[in-house]
């Protein structure tokens, strides 16, 4: 039986759509292998350095992707909460160690971080956030050597400049070939827009698709981590602070239809405790659930 919160599901024929920012609970809805998860026992897998290196420390959402049965993961590294914001690659053969690539950073002419990485007809797609929380695109053949293409070109419905201001945490998710971004503007919402060519991006609404609140854990803050299809549904995993300055952040889960109306899961939040940026990786078998915020530590579908 479905537990609805704070409005209400509409329902037409045999599709469900949800309206914006409700809140749900069900089996159908919110399958256990993509909300139910147990650490690994021999957490973290990945960290700063902690020493006098351009990566002491490792923040926001790094990414990982599985190739070959060759785990590749891109990171933000830093020395402190000022610096410049570099790029950083390792590799590994599960998922569990992993080695620094021998001339890190891959990318330093150009700030990085929270990325995500797309490929398309051989070419990987970096999007991510630069100084400023403005969102930019790099390209590669390799996976390795960074070209910059400059910050995206958001419009809005009416085909003119978003407002001014900072739009970061691009979250892309590639279906045919349309391309769909998830961004966020100072954590207050999340903003969907599209683009065929990836030179232009249209909003497909000015007002966002997920909002902060009312619920507490994402009361002050909300920007998305990741877009996957499962079953027919589309899920968006979110990270988001219940505090108003920001000093923790968790790992969350909504559900969608159409990318635009979207249901929170009413166990929100999935991963607590200031492990946040969580995405899910799929390691030939199963989901696993990676958080990247501030270390990366890997979480495996609860057994029950």
């Amino acid at each position: 039986m479905h537990k609805i919160f704070l409005s209400v599901l509409l329902v037409a024929g045999t599709q469900v759509l949800f309206a914006q920012t409700s809140t749900v609970s069900s089996d159908s809805l919110f399958p256990k292998e993509l909300v139910h998860f147990v650490p690994y026992k021999n957490n973290p897998v990945f960290t700063g350095t902690g020493t006098s290196t351009w990566d002491n420390q490792i923040r926001e959402r790094g990414w990982i992707l599985v190739e070959n049965n060759s785990w590749n993961l891109w990171y933000t590294g830093y020395t402190n909460i000022d610096s410049i914001k570099y790029l950083g690659y390792a590799t590994s053969p599960d998922g569990f160690t992993w080695t620094r690539y021998k001339d890190n950073p891959v990318h330093s002419s150009s700030w990085v971080e929270d990325m995500c990485v797309v490929k398309r007809n051989g070419i990987y797609y970096m999007f991510a956030e630069g100084k400023g929380d403005t969102a930019h695109m790099l390209k590669s053949t390799d996976k390795i050597h960074w070209t910059e293409q400059g910050n995206l070109d958001i419009r809005t419905t009416n085909g003119n400049p978003i407002s001014k201001g900072p739009y970061g945490t691009p979250a892309v998710l590639k279906e045919n070939e349309m391309f769909y971004l998830f961004y966020e503007r100072d954590d207050s919402g999340i903003w969907l827009a599209a683009s065929k060519d990836l030179k232009v991006w249209t909003n497909v609404q000015d007002e966002p698709v997920l909002k902060c609140g009312p619920e507490t854990y994402d009361k002050y803050a909300v920007a998305m981590n990741q877009v996957i299809k499962y079953k027919g549904l589309y899920y968006g995993y979110y990270h988001a602070s219940a505090f108003k300055d920001w000093r923790e952040w968790s790992t969350n889960v909504a559900v969608s239809k159409d990318l635009i109306h979207w249901a929170k899961y009413v166990d929100n939040p999935i991963i607590g405790n200031n492990n946040s940026s969580g995405i899910l990786v799929n390691d030939g078998k199963q989901y696993r659930l990676y958080t990247m915020h501030p270390e990366v530590n890997v979480y495996f579908p609860a057994s029950k």
